[in-house]
C-alpha cells in the first residue's frame, strides 16, 4: 500500500530522462510532464526545481546559456548524469506495483465517495460528479488508452490473488 503520491523518484527519473532528449528549462519540463500525463498531472515548481539544483550540485546537469533566451537557466545533462539516468532506468523498473497502486487506489477512493453511505457528497449541475456514469467514462479512457498504446484490450478475469500468482509475485 502507497502512503501518498506519485511513486517515490518519479519526478527525478522523469527529469532525468526529459534532459537527455535536449537540454531544457524548469517550465518547460513542468510541461512536458503534464503533457505526457494527458494533462492530468503535473509535478509543482517546487518539486521541479529543487531537483534541477540538486543536479547541478551532484554534476548530473549543468547549466547553459543560451544566446537566443538569455534569461532563462537551460539545463543539459553530464555524462555523470547519463551514468544515474542508466541506475533510474533500472529502479524505475520496479516501481510497476507503486504506480498501479496509485492509479487503483485512487480509483478505489472515487468510487467510494460515490456509492458508500459514509459518505455524502452533493451532486453539483454541470460538474463531475461521483456516479456510475462518470465512473464508466473513466474505465472507457483507461481501455482506449491501453488500446491506443498496447493494442486491443482483453478483460483478464483472475482476482488480484490469481494474478499475483500467475506472475509469481
Amino acid at each position: 500500500m502507497r502512503k501518498s503520491g506519485p511513486p517515490k523518484g518519479l519526478i527525478s527519473y522523469l527529469v532525468l530522462e526529459l534532459l537527455e532528449e535536449k537540454p531544457r528549462y524548469g517550465y518547460e519540463i513542468l510541461k512536458e510532464i503534464s503533457e505526457i500525463s494527458g494533462d492530468h498531472w503535473e509535478p509543482s515548481y517546487g518539486s521541479v526545481y529543487p531537483i534541477l539544483y540538486k543536479f547541478e550540485e551532484k554534476e548530473w546537469a549543468r547549466r547553459i546559456e543560451r544566446e537566443d533566451e538569455p534569461d532563462r537557466k537551460y539545463f543539459e545533462l553530464t555524462d555523470d548524469g547519463r551514468a544515474e539516468l542508466e541506475g533510474k532506468r533500472t529502479e524505475t523498473a520496479g516501481k510497476a506495483k507503486d504506480f498501479a497502486d496509485v492509479i487503483l487506489g485512487f480509483y478505489h477512493v472515487y468510487a467510494a465517495v460515490g456509492t458508500d453511505d459514509r459518505f455524502r457528497v452533493p451532486q453539483r449541475d454541470g460538474e463531475w460528479q461521483f456516479d456510475e456514469e462518470f465512473s464508466a467514462w473513466i474505465v472507457e479512457q483507461m481501455i482506449r488508452h491501453h488500446e491506443r498504446d498496447f493494442g486491443e484490450f482483453e478483460r483478464i478475469d483472475l482476482t488480484p490473488e490469481e494474478f499475483t500468482e500467475r506472475h509469481g509475485l
